[in-house]
């Protein structure tokens, strides 16, 4: 594959600043420095694919711009990913590039929603991608460079440039960089991947089309309900989509290990606690129809439409509520709103020796 021809325009620069300075000019970057995509470092990251460098990923929206393999690997060398994570970037592009993620609309959205990347399996460990303390913060490569490359990916050949192929009117700090590992150690469930129907021994990717974490700061709770009920109660604020849009998309629950212990000690399942949210997470018609645009083509068909205090879900089945355990010690937990009627979508990871 190292004598593989590619396609890519090739550009000489005299030093480190120079690449820098012509990418920014060229809005070739996400704002911070890039590692140069030398010929060498492109083809260690295609060879680690495991695939030839032509072959398709995806077609990338809103530019609709076929993402290939060699040019995956480019923008993957630009945010700093070693050739193992390479995999994983492939797999993820894939997720969100299947019809059920939107996207289209995730990309061009006025709403402030990023591809979160949730990465489950043997495969954090190799990569040692942080499944613990900060899980969602800097320090850790894997983590930060993944996130960063999908997003150099939907800038580059989708053309999700603010203000042009982007609309969000504010944007988010999950722009830059959003991937997270689960804490399978710290979860007293089934990994989060076997209850999506995976293998223990499987490596998966799930994209989310989520804003940034909402925190739930409890520190009082000691029983299971209680704190459900708390969050449940942050998943119901008036202010996200999955209320005033109602569109009924996938949302996700992240447990930090301290309450997912607390929910489990009360002889609860993640099946159990889906159910929970699902039927607490609510609020009446009539808060929603003060509170935000009235969407009930888009309730469940069991709601009664014409009873202002029939209460409105946030999703349409308890399952579309993605329970995931992940961070360190301390008693917080997030909850992750997605965008409209996005769906959820998990890729085994396929490694070159596999």
């Amino acid at each position: 594959m190292l004598n593989e021809k590619l396609v890519a325009e090739r550009l000489t620069f005299q030093d480190f600043e120079e690449v820098n300075e012509a990418y920014h000019a060229r809005q070739w970057t996400d704002g911070l420095p890039i590692i140069p995509p030398t010929l060498e470092r492109v083809q260690a990251m295609i060879a680690a694919s495991g695939r030839a460098a032509g072959d398709t990923v995806a077609v990338v929206p809103p530019r609709w711009a076929e993402a290939s393999i060699e040019n995956v690997a480019i923008n993957a060398v630009m945010a700093g990913c070693l050739p193992e994570h390479m995999p994983v970037l492939v797999a993820a592009l894939e997720a969100a590039c299947d019809p059920a993620f939107a996207l289209y609309s995730v990309q061009a959205t006025t709403h402030p929603c990023a591809v979160l990347m949730v990465v489950t399996g043997p495969i954090t460990e190799r990569l040692k991608l942080n499944h613990l303390h900060g899980v969602y913060g800097p320090g850790f490569r894997a983590n930060a460079s993944l996130g960063r490359a999908m997003r150099l990916v939907l800038l580059n050949v989708g053309g999700g440039i603010p203000a042009k192929g982007d609309q969000s009117t504010q944007g988010s700090p999950a722009k830059f960089s959003y991937c997270i590992a689960e804490n399978e150690p710290g979860t007293p469930w089934e990994p989060f991947r076997v209850a999506l129907g995976f293998g223990k021994g499987d490596s998966t990717v799930t994209v989310f089309s989520g804003e940034a974490p909402h925190n739930v700061n409890d520190h009082v709770c000691t029983s299971a309900y209680t704190v459900l009920k708390v969050i449940a109660s942050t998943m119901s604020t008036l202010a996200h989509n999955h209320v005033t849009a109602v569109k009924m998309g996938d949302t996700l629950v992240v447990l930090g290990p301290e309450h997912a212990h607390t929910i489990a000690a009360g002889g609860l399942s993640r099946r159990d606690a889906q159910q929970f949210l699902f039927d607490h997470a609510r609020n009446p018609a009539k808060t929603i129809h003060d509170g935000g645009p009235n969407r009930q083509e888009n309730w469940p068909k069991w709601v009664p439409r014409g009873d202002p205090e029939a209460m409105i879900p946030i999703v349409a089945r308890p399952e579309d509520i993605h329970i995931l355990v992940a961070g360190g010690p301390g008693k917080h937990s997030s909850f992750v709103p997605c965008f409209g009627f996005s769906k959820s979508v998990t890729r085994r990871i396929e490694t070159a020796a596999t």
